[in-house]
């Protein structure tokens, strides 16, 4: 009984890239769930059924995050020293700082009981959503780019953009929320 791998990547037997094939991946995962599986320790000794249990835990969480090609990038630049922040407002990308005020005017229009901006804001959730889309393109590019290269600014791209993601992801999702919290 040896000591856990420490990333989920070596957990995993996977080469440390953003481009994973999850075919492989869910593989890998079925043949680790059957190989640590707690029953297969049942009559083992505490320290085995514990390491079966640990192993257990981290294969499932690492599976949740390698499958998720955004908690995957996440994951990876945390692991090469970048710190990942929740978005918050006061850092609003520069490209985003008109829409931003146009959507927060009308959600307080909405919130306010004027359904003349709901319009405004379909809209709105329809061009941040193809932003989103085109946000997802341009970080499989970067992903690739990376595994190809292995170069610490690709991943320093990589984290600008998944902030620009997150902060649209947020847009998208109070806009929703308004939206159809206003319907009900």
């Amino acid at each position: 009984m040896g000591s856990l791998p420490s990333t989920y990547y070596d957990f995993f037997g996977l080469e440390h890239r953003l481009d994973l094939d999850l075919r492989d991946l869910e593989k890998r995962f079925y043949t680790l769930s059957r190989e640590h599986h707690p029953d297969r320790f049942s009559l083992k000794s505490r320290e085995e059924q514990q390491y079966a249990l640990d192993a257990t835990a981290i294969l499932n969480d690492g599976y949740r995050t390698l499958r998720d090609p955004l908690a995957r990038a996440e994951y990876l630049l945390k692991e090469n020293g970048f710190e990942i922040g929740e978005q918050s407002s006061k850092n609003i990308p520069p490209e985003l700082l008109e829409e931003v005020f146009e959507v927060n005017r009308a959600l307080e229009e909405l919130r306010g009981g004027d359904e003349s901006a709901r319009q405004s804001l379909e809209d709105a959730r329809n061009k941040f959503t193809g932003m989103r889309d085109a946000i997802d393109t341009e970080l499989a590019e970067n992903f690739r780019e990376y595994d190809r290269s292995r170069e610490r600014g690709v991943l320093e791209q990589i984290r600008g953009i998944l902030n620009r993601r997150r902060y649209i992801r947020n847009l998208v999702n109070e806009v929703e929320k308004e939206l159809t919290g206003a319907a009900a």
